[in-house]
């Protein structure tokens, strides 16, 4: 079990969501991670160095061999260049190295589906997952005008549209309209590990378990922000509720 390496905090953190009892047995299917906020002070993720740490290893005692880190790229308030990002990974990278961390650091990044997005995609400045994977995400309340136009924009500039969380989105309404007309348009679907266990709520959960069930997962990502959520996600893993997951999608997170 992994075990919290900082004091206790002076305000009492409120209760996480109570998950299924599992035997405990079950572990990662996969080693990769593909959605995380780990790069210090760059966006809402840790704020520090030694939280950076502190989560890396968390994520490496849960099973994780590798993981791509993604800062959020955002108009309104992370309007991190791609030199920042990679300065900022580089940094991560050597301070991992020097305190023995063993997991494989890349980077990419999470962009919301705004101006900035676009201005980047017509300078071609974007960092990807992988080759060609373009990690995109909107406002959690109200569905993007142009949606499509956007997404078509991104696969025309020679990008894979990834949607991050989708099951977070809460102006999604018709579950299988919305999600299925994604997929027709060939975006990939990357639902969070802690959605499935209740961390994001009752809505989340149950758009989680619903693509699930039609095996419309294509990726898995932890989105770690905050060691709360890397003890949750070990609840997750331990309650069994991926095992039942890996037999109806297609998960390809160690292709990457």
């Amino acid at each position: 079990m992994i075990r919290r390496l900082f004091g206790r905090k002076k305000s009492r953190p409120e209760p996480l969501p109570e998950l299924p009892p599992g035997d405990g047995d079950f572990r990662l299917p996969f080693q990769t991670d593909l959605h995380s906020h780990l790069i210090p002070g760059i966006d809402d993720g840790v704020p520090d160095m030694e939280r950076a740490l502190h989560l890396l290893r968390g994520l490496e005692a849960l099973g994780y061999r590798r993981l791509i880190t993604t800062p959020h790229v955002m108009a309104d308030a992370y309007r991190n260049s791609s030199a920042r990002i990679l300065a900022g990974w580089e940094a991560l990278c050597e301070a991992a190295e020097r305190e023995g961390v063993g997991l494989e650091i890349a980077v990419a990044a999470e962009y919301y589906l705004d101006e900035e997005l676009q201005r980047r995609l017509e300078a071609g400045d974007i960092l990807t997952i992988g080759e060609h994977w373009l990690l995109f995400e909107t406002s959690y309340y109200n569905e993007p005008l142009s949606l499509e136009d956007r997404i078509y924009e991104i696969s025309a500039r020679g990008y894979r549209p990834m949607m991050a969380h989708p099951e977070r989105y809460r102006y999604v309404r018709d579950y299988e309209a919305f999600y299925g007309r994604l997929r027709e348009m060939g975006v990939a679907l990357q639902v969070n590990i802690n959605s499935l266990g209740g961390y994001y709520g009752r809505d989340a959960r149950a758009k989680a378990h619903w693509l699930a069930e039609r095996g419309w997962i294509d990726f898995l990502g932890s989105d770690i922000h905050a060691w709360k959520q890397v003890e949750f996600l070990e609840r997750s893993i331990a309650s069994g509720v991926l095992e039942p997951l890996i037999l109806k999608n297609a998960v390809g997170n160690d292709n990457l």
